[in-house]
């Protein structure tokens, strides 16, 4: 039987809402499923934090309240505190990004978030 866990998407505001409304969701009060989009990657391919049955469904309901959430503003926010922590050779990079961002251009947290979960668990993801 195919487990389903459910997402509120009101409840999800920044990408940090998002790593902890999945964690709980999926593994119980302080449970985790990745807080960095690397290590959430990793949960949805297997292993780490995944549910012991492969046969599970993500259904992020209200995901137009999280869509609205998750973009330019908290996508710039993001931005910033990867600038503020990566690599020397990488500020380059994410100085683009982040110049698109507060342009309202390119991809957005919750973007990101949607292509993790089509690359990494195609068909698990269900948006209500």
């Amino acid at each position: 039987m195919t487990a389903t866990y459910v997402l509120d998407g009101t409840r999800i505001r920044t990408l940090e809402d998002f790593w902890r409304v999945i964690g709980e969701t999926i593994n119980g009060p302080d449970g985790y499923f990745g807080r960095n989009l690397d290590a959430f990657a990793d949960c949805l391919s297997g292993g780490f934090g995944t549910p012991d049955d492969d046969d599970y469904v993500v259904e992020w309901r209200d995901h137009q309240a999280s869509r609205v959430h998750l973009s330019y503003p908290e996508t710039a926010r993001q931005l910033e505190i990867r600038l503020s922590r990566c690599h020397p050779t990488n500020r380059p990079a994410v100085s683009a990004e982040l110049a698109a961002a507060r342009e309202e251009q390119g991809s957005t947290v919750f973007d990101w978030l949607i292509e993790i979960f089509e690359e990494r668990a195609p068909g698990v993801l269900r948006l209500r």
